[in-house]
């Protein structure tokens, strides 16, 4: 499964997290992989990648969970040119193998939202579309957040991709006397996005994240059970890498 944001800085890292260590202390054999990061280098524990090992307890070196990480803070195609580097979507793939085999299934982040520019001629959309797996979108909770998520749901489903659900994160801490819109922000998400359905608000956590306290916080506010089954089933076909390779 894809996780997708509808902005930069919405909180996929997080949600990422929660629900692999969910998933995991259920039983359910779910690695992670980020197939670009940029911002910052790994060996700090800044890095997204690295975010999500701390937060999960998955033993797995920081650069396999992330092959390709660049310093600049810029959208990856940028941030790779910087370096030197040119991204192609086939050596991305390809440098997923290892983990595809060695998980029973993947929870994917993405870079920022759908339309992020991820190689010279490839937005983040185009890699989805070739790996061939649903997606989950992470929303901001306040005023806005209707507009980005319909957006990035159209987009999505004008290039035929599943899309699981939506789930709110309360990244900032905002609540309703702050923002009135998120009172109504999920009735009309769901409503306008033609029946597609939020699956929880993961609630603003105030102190650093360990995996007991993203666990809880996904059994508390989040329904599992739809993403559970597209993970399963995504586990169960035969995997897109098979077509893709060169």
């Amino acid at each position: 499964m894809f996780i997708t944001g509808t902005d930069t800085g919405v909180g996929k890292t997080i949600v990422t997290s929660a629900l692999a260590a969910a998933l995991r202390a259920e039983g359910l054999d779910a690695g992670v992989w980020k197939p670009v990061q940029s911002g910052c280098l790994l060996g700090r524990g800044a890095t997204d990648a690295e975010r999500l090992l701390q937060s999960t307890g998955i033993c797995e070196r920081p650069e396999a969970v992330a092959p390709f990480t660049f310093e600049a803070p810029l959208s990856p195609m940028l941030a790779a040119r910087l370096e030197g580097v040119t991204l192609s979507l086939q050596e991305i793939i390809a440098a997923g193998e290892p983990l595809i085999g060695r998980y029973q299934t993947l929870l994917i982040e993405g870079a920022g939202g759908v339309a992020v520019p991820l190689t010279e001629d490839a937005l983040v959309i185009d890699l989805i579309s070739m790996l061939q797996v649903p997606v989950l979108i992470v929303a901001r909770a306040g005023l806005g957040t209707i507009n980005h998520t319909l957006l990035t749901i159209s987009f999505l489903q004008q290039r035929g991709i599943p899309i699981v659900g939506i789930i709110i994160n309360n990244s900032e801490g905002v609540d309703a006397l702050d923002d009135p819109s998120i009172a109504t922000n999920t009735e009309l998400i769901e409503r306008y996005s033609g029946g597609l359905k939020v699956l929880g608000h993961f609630p603003y956590l105030h102190d650093e994240a360990n995996p007991e306290t993203l666990i809880h916080s996904v059994r508390r506010s989040i329904q599992l059970v739809p993403i559970r089954q597209a993970l399963l089933l995504q586990g169960g076909d035969d995997h897109p890498l098979d077509e893709t390779r060169t």
